[in-house]
Parts: C-alpha cells; sequence; structure tokens
C-alpha cells in the first residue's frame, strides 16, 4: 500500500511540475481582477533615427519624368522590387553616416527620421536643379522592415516585411509562433540606439505589454525567445506526454530491478 501510495503521488507530482498551464500559451491575457473591458492605448512609438547600414528607397517624380530619370537609380527595375532589387538599387547608409546619390552627391542622413531626409532632398533638388513650377515629388522609405528573431519560434533568422510599423506580435506571427516550450513571459528584445544597446523583456501573456515602448519593433530590433525549463527537463509538455514518460521510466526502473534481483 505504501509502494502504490508513492507511485500515485510521484505521478501527481510530475504531472504538475512538467506540464505547461495554458495560462503560459495564451496571448495577452487581462489578469485585472476586474470584470470591466478596460481599452487599452498602446504607447506611440517615436519615429525611427536612421542608423549604419540602413537602405533606404528613394523615388524623385516630377510633371516630366525625363527631368528626374537620372536620380532614380532603380527605374528600371519599378515593376518588381524584390528584396535583393531594392538591396542592390537601394541607398545604403555608410560608416559615416552618408547615403551617395546620383547628381546630389552625398548627404548624410544618420540620425535623421525618413520625413526629415525627404524634406532634406527637396529642399535640395528645389535649390540647386529645379524650379517650384517642376512639382518635384519625394518618397523616402527604408527598403524593407528587417529584424532578426533567434530562440523557441518556428523560423529563426533575419525577416524583412514591407510595411512601414511591425509589432513583436505580427513579427512572432511572421517567424511560424512561439514553439510549447517557449517561454512568452520573457521574450527580450535588444535594440540598437545612437546611444548604446538596450536590453528589454516584455511579457506577451499580459495584455498591457501593448503599453510597452518595446511593443513596436524598430528596424533592425534582435528578438530572443528563451525556453521553458520544460524544455529542460524533457518530462513532457502534455498530460499525455507526462504519463509516457512516467511509464518508460517505471518501466526501466522495472527491469533494472528484476535483472538486478535475479
Amino acid at each position: 500500500m505504501t509502494k502504490n501510495c508513492f507511485y500515485i503521488l510521484l505521478t501527481i507530482s510530475t504531472l504538475f511540475t512538467s506540464c505547461i498551464p495554458v495560462k503560459d500559451l495564451t496571448y495577452l491575457q487581462d489578469k485585472n481582477s476586474s470584470n470591466e473591458q478596460n481599452s487599452i492605448v498602446a504607447v506611440e512609438s517615436k519615429p525611427y533615427r536612421l542608423q549604419v547600414n540602413d537602405v533606404l528607397s528613394i523615388s524623385i517624380k516630377a510633371i516630366d519624368p525625363k527631368l528626374v530619370s537620372i536620380f532614380n537609380a532603380a527605374e528600371n527595375n519599378a515593376g518588381a522590387k524584390s528584396e535583393s532589387t531594392l538591396y542592390f538599387d537601394g541607398f545604403t547608409v555608410d560608416d559615416h553616416g552618408n547615403i551617395r546619390m546620383p547628381i546630389l552627391g552625398e548627404i548624410n542622413v544618420i540620425g535623421y527620421t525618413l520625413e526629415e531626409v525627404r524634406v532634406n532632398i527637396e529642399k535640395k533638388l528645389l535649390e540647386e536643379h529645379f524650379k517650384s513650377e517642376a512639382n518635384i515629388f519625394v518618397t523616402v522609405k527604408l527598403a524593407g522592415f528587417r529584424y532578426t528573431i533567434n530562440g523557441e519560434v518556428g523560423s529563426t533568422g533575419t525577416k524583412t516585411l514591407f510595411q512601414e510599423r511591425v509589432n513583436i506580435m505580427e513579427a512572432i506571427a511572421n517567424s511560424g509562433d512561439i514553439t510549447t516550450v517557449g517561454n512568452r513571459k520573457a521574450v527580450m528584445i535588444i535594440r540598437q540606439t545612437p546611444t548604446g544597446v538596450q536590453m528589454h523583456d516584455i511579457d506577451l501573456t499580459d495584455v498591457n505589454v501593448m503599453k510597452s515602448p518595446y511593443y513596436n519593433l524598430q528596424p533592425n530590433d534582435y528578438i530572443y525567445v528563451k525556453p521553458l525549463k520544460q524544455k529542460t527537463w524533457g518530462t513532457g509538455q502534455t498530460g499525455i506526454q507526462s504519463i509516457g514518460t512516467i511509464i518508460t521510466l517505471l518501466s526501466l526502473a522495472t527491469t533494472v530491478y528484476l535483472i538486478i534481483r535475479n
């Protein structure tokens, strides 16, 4: 009777310690005790300021396209701009913080926002090459929103999304979601800023994560999803897997016992 009780307690304790609770797998839970629906106001993200190795896609248009054709390096590929095309035909910010454009030469962009770069290029064109009657129209964008994700996700590596804003939930969904043994409560974001590197953990199981300044990503952010302890233990992610592990261990222990006894 004592042995049976011991085995039952061992089974129950293993199930409780090895299984991953549903609350650790569910995103954006309202952990407040009140039942009222609270609207979550996300923190407004600051405009991104350009850094070294960023790649810009710059388009210049006018009433007469021939007047500005020389400024558009990727004019011939305008029909199908793939990631590789934007990389080779885009304007890369060099180690000195400059981009080099046809006719205009070197333009310093380090630390500027995309809107500030657009205004500077438009002003330079009107001052040096065109009159206001030409109706110059300048567009400046990043050549894709790049981020790197690693750890317990379906697909790791550097990803590129062709949109201006990307939040952490979109980035994870684009990477095949977090695996069952990934720690959603401590997702690390490493961000390079002009003043240095910032590291911060966010809890994706809490709906209030949308208030975090790290909820909306910035280009070149690095995301690391840590593993749960259950992965190290190797006891199973669900109750059925844990029971299977227990049965295997008990069978092994019984076999060893019988061999030693005989």
